[in-house]
């Protein structure tokens, strides 16, 4: 005991010169946040703020973190949205040419809705070729497009980093598959690799736009007549948000977009909802005809994600009319994504992929036009499974945007359309930029699309099948329910060849038949 008195003073010097080392660092520390305090119990505009100052900051961290903490913490392999940890993860591995296989056996409930299934084969067959290409606008253009099976489909310049854009067309020359270049047209970054591109048309006509925003022919002759410019999709709607136009802001028109756009620096730009072009489906028809014949006698096509059945029946009552048709039809499925969107419209306007393909595919088969437009399917595909499946259901060749933007290093933080993207694909914002390094992201843009195309070979030879095209809907099942499935084709109605003009009330669409009218996109009456 006397040992510990003579102890104490020494440990009462200690602590006050600990303290006056202390003290100047803690109040250098807590100044700041009593300001910050001080601040919030004084502003009006955030109740908890006034109500709890300083700890409700609390609130907005844990936002900004939400994305990343239920991601790596909280998911699960199958949950995440738009896209799961597994599909991310299986475009992550082929992108990098990592081990793409999967451990013990499906994690899906096969008894469930969320398994549906290819038929394999007993007797698998092999001798299939490694890859397929098709021919799009055989016989109509004079200079028809052979295209891979698997395509960037449409992201513009200004929603994607101009390294993205590189890298996107880098990866395709690599691949020799096809760049989309989305409505923002064609930029500088889009021609420098020499990839082949789509060149999207949107109602702003951006690339081939007149000063009062009508289409410019004189323009879009001079844009469409490179030869990387390999066809032209007209854009009448997309998936994530159909029949909404959209307004860039003018202090987001810079130099280089307003280059691509062929609009002022700083001047606000619209794209209306519809097209200025045309307004009845025999006017489209003659537009796309002209385009055709513009752009040097490339393929054009359509785009659009379906809503109104009638309105597909009136582009085909169109077709049989006057004998004119594009050369292909994009269908985007309401599943697509975008930069931007309004939620509303996102969740709860346009038809998924599946039910719009079949829309598509019976008006086609219904007229007798299917073997001369082609069917381009997009919305989530990200594997050869998706691949297949729409190929049953009457794809020619299938289109992926975000899937591509994985295999550059996008990890979903749903940041695309503040700017704030971390891993400089979807942001304008110069050092956000600087870790996509163009010359590393392009060999992998390239692997992802072999890696894909390979898998859906493999799925082809295990159901027998000599080529994609071949798979039918009888080769696709789903769940009616926990205890019965069912071959799509008596799921969902698929007509028979030129039924809609042999007779079309027989058909279960001919009340959709009757409703539509060449000459106008309204409803008969």
């Amino acid at each position: 005991m006397v040992a510990w008195r003579y102890l104490i003073p020494l440990f009462a010097l200690v602590l006050a010169g600990l303290s006056a080392w202390v003290l100047p660092w803690a109040l250098l520390l807590t100044a700041p946040a009593a300001f910050i305090a001080v601040w919030d119990f004084l502003q009006t505009n955030h109740t908890l703020r006034r109500n709890y100052p300083l700890i409700a900051r609390i609130r907005w961290m844990m936002e900004d973190l939400r994305p990343f903490a239920q991601s790596y913490l909280v998911e699960g392999d199958l949950d995440g949205r738009p896209f799961s940890h597994q599909a991310r993860a299986l475009v992550y591995a082929r992108a990098k040419g990592d081990l793409d296989a999967h451990p013990m056996g499906t994690e899906l409930d096969v008894y469930s809705d969320e398994y549906e299934w290819m038929s394999h084969s007993i007797a698998p067959d092999d001798s299939v070729p490694d890859q397929w290409r098709v021919d799009v606008g055989a016989g109509t253009c004079k200079q028809p497009y052979s295209s891979s099976l698997l395509n960037i489909s449409a992201m513009s310049f200004g929603s994607l980093s101009a390294r993205a854009i590189e890298a996107l067309n880098a990866g395709a020359k690599i691949g020799d598959f096809a760049h989309n270049t989305g409505e923002g047209s064609i930029s500088r970054y889009h021609r420098a690799p020499g990839g082949d591109l789509i060149w999207e048309l949107g109602s702003g006509y951006f690339g081939a736009r007149a000063k009062d925003g009508s289409f410019d022919p004189e323009q879009f002759k001079d844009n469409s007549a490179p030869d990387q410019v390999k066809m032209i999709e007209v854009k009448l709607s997309q998936g994530a948000k159909p029949g909404h136009g959209g307004v860039l802001p003018g202090e987001k028109v810079t130099q280089e977009i307003a280059e691509a756009r062929g609009v002022p620096v700083g001047e606000t730009v619209t794209s209306p909802a519809a097209h200025s072009a045309f307004s009845t489906p025999i006017e489209m028809l003659e537009w796309l005809t002209q385009l055709r014949e513009m752009s040097g006698g490339k393929p054009v096509g359509i785009k659009l994600c379906v809503g109104q059945p009638h309105e597909i029946m009136a582009i085909g009552k169109a077709m049989l009319e006057t004998g004119l048709h594009p050369d292909f039809i994009t269908v985007d499925g309401a599943e697509g994504g975008t930069g931007a969107a309004p939620l509303e419209l996102s969740n709860s306007v346009g038809m998924p992929l599946r039910e719009g393909q079949i829309w598509i595919r019976n008006m086609l088969v219904g007229t007798g036009f299917k073997d001369r437009v082609k069917i381009a399917a997009a919305g989530k595909i990200h594997s050869g499974a998706q691949m297949a499946k729409s190929f049953a259901i009457g794809a020619d060749w299938c289109n992926a945007a975000r899937p591509f933007m994985f295999s550059l290093g996008c990890v979903q933080s749903m940041e695309c359309h503040t700017g704030h993207c971390p891993t400089g694909v979807a942001t304008q914002v110069a050092w956000r930029q600087r870790g996509l390094v163009v010359e590393d992201k392009a060999p992998r843009v390239a692997r992802f699309q072999r890696q894909t195309l390979h898998s859906l070979r493999e799925i082809t030879v295990a159901m027998g099948l000599q080529s994609p095209w071949d798979i039918a809907p009888r080769d696709m099942r789903e769940r009616v329910n926990g205890a019965r499935s069912d071959a799509i084709d008596r799921i969902y109605s698929f007509i028979e060849p030129g039924a809609l003009v042999e007779e079309p009330d027989a058909t279960p669409i001919g009340h959709h038949w009757r409703a539509a009218r060449a000459d106008s996109f309204r409803r008969a009456s």
